[in-house]
C-alpha cells in the first residue's frame, strides 16, 4: 500500500455535555438540517428556534444525564472505541500507512476536525464508513452533503469513497445474530422486538431505500435465530413531530406485547451501531417503563454492537475489501 489511506468512521453526534445550552447548540445543528426536516425554511425555522429549541432542550438534557458516564456521552466513549479498534486491526493487516478517525455529523468531534486531521496526516485516499448499516437520505445523504462542503471549506480535492450502506453484509448479520446468542445463554425471551430509527413516510414515498434496507437486515436475523417468526417484531423508534412516520411504533410494539401479558420481551436496535440515548434511555428505560406499567413482564435491551470483537471484524473486513479494491468501483 504506497499511497497513505484516510478512513473516516461518521456518526450522527451528541452533545459536549448533558446540559440545557449544550442539547440546545446540538438540536440547532441537527433539526437545521434541510435533509433531517425537510420542511419549507420559513414554515420550519420559526417553529424550531421559538418552540422546539425553547422546551426540548430541557426534556432531552435530563434523559442525557440518565445515561450519561464518567467519560461522556455513550455514542462518542463507544466510537471513539471503534475507530481505535478498527485501525488496530486495519494497521495489522495492510500495515501503517492508514489512519482512521471519528467524525460527527453533528456536534463534536465535527467532520471538519476529522478531515483536518486527515489532510495533516497527508492521506492521498479517502474512505468514508457512516455507522449508519441502512441508507437514509436523512442519514447517509446528509453525511455526503457535509462532506462535501467541508472538503470545499478545506480545499481538499481527493473525493470520499463512501460506503452506502451494510444491511445485508454477512459479516454485520452474523456479529448481530452472535450478541443476540450471548444474551439468550441462559433462556429466550416470549418475543424479540427488532427496533430501527423511524423516519417520515413521505421520505420512502419519494424514493428513500431506508424501509427495504431495515427489512432487508431483519429478514436475514428471523433467518438466523433460533425463534418463530411471529415471536419477532420489526418496530420503529424515534418519532418526531406531527408528520406521519414509519410504523408500526416500537411504543406501540411493546405496549401491544405488555397488554398480552408478555413475561419477557428482548430489544434489539439494529440499525444504532453504538448505544446511545435513543437505544439506553429510550429502550433501556423510558420502554422499559412502558412495558411494565402496561402489564408486561421484564424488558432487556440487547446492547448494541459497540466495539465488540465481532462487530470490529464485520467494519474491518468490510473498509479492506473496500482499501484492496478499485478506489473507483461502486459503493456497497
Amino acid at each position: 500500500m504506497s499511497r497513505r489511506i484516510g478512513i473516516l468512521l461518521a456518526n450522527v453526534g451528541t452533545p459536549d455535555a448533558p446540559t440545557y445550552w449544550a442539547v440546545r447548540r446540538f438540536l440547532a445543528q441537527f433539526l437545521s438540517d434541510r435533509r433531517v426536516v425537510n420542511l419549507s425554511r420559513w414554515l420550519w425555522l420559526p417553529i424550531l428556534y421559538l418552540f422546539v429549541l425553547t422546551v426540548r432542550p430541557f426534556r432531552s438534557a435530563r434523559a442525557y444525564r440518565k445515561v450519561w458516564t464518567e467519560q461522556g456521552s455513550p455514542l462518542l466513549v463507544h466510537g471513539k472505541a471503534q475507530a481505535g479498534a478498527i485501525q488496530a486491526v486495519l494497521r495489522e493487516r495492510l500495515g501503517d500507512r492508514l489512519d482512521v478517525v471519528l467524525g460527527m455529523a453533528y456536534g463534536t468531534p465535527s467532520l471538519h476536525s476529522a478531515l483536518s486531521d486527515l489532510q495533516e496526516a497527508g492521506c492521498e485516499r479517502l474512505i468514508c464508513l457512516p455507522l449508519y448499516p441502512q441508507y437514509s437520505g436523512s442519514t447517509t445523504g446528509s453525511l455526503s452533503d457535509q462532506l462535501s462542503t467541508q472538503q470545499q471549506a478545506l480545499a481538499v480535492d481527493k473525493p470520499f469513497e463512501t460506503v452506502d450502506s451494510y444491511c445485508s453484509d454477512p459479516n454485520y448479520i452474523s456479529a448481530l445474530i452472535s450478541s443476540v446468542h450471548e444474551a439468550w445463554r441462559d433462556s429466550k425471551p416470549e418475543a424479540l422486538v427488532l427496533s430501527f430509527h423511524s423516519i417520515p413516510r413521505s421520505y420512502v414515498e419519494a424514493g428513500d431505500p431506508y424501509q427495504d434496507q431495515c427489512e432487508q437486515t431483519a429478514q436475514l436475523l428471523r433467518a438466523g435465530l433460533d425463534l418463530p417468526d411471529d415471536r419477532i417484531h420489526l418496530a420503529y423508534q424515534s418519532r418526531f413531530g406531527p408528520m406521519e412516520w414509519l410504523s408500526p411504533s416500537t411504543q406501540d410494539t411493546l405496549r401491544r406485547l405488555a397488554e398480552a401479558k408478555t413475561q419477557r420481551v428482548d430489544v434489539l436496535c439494529p440499525g444504532f451501531s453504538a448505544d446511545c440515548l435513543e437505544t439506553l434511555e429510550e429502550i433501556g428505560i423510558a420502554g422499559r417503563e412502558l412495558f411494565e406499567a402496561a402489564g408486561g413482564g421484564e424488558l432487556r435491551l440487547i446492547p448494541c454492537l459497540n466495539a465488540r470483537k465481532e462487530h470490529i471484524e464485520a467494519l474491518s473486513t468490510l473498509l479492506e475489501a473496500r482499501i484492496l479494491g478499485e478506489p473507483d468501483s461502486p459503493v456497497l
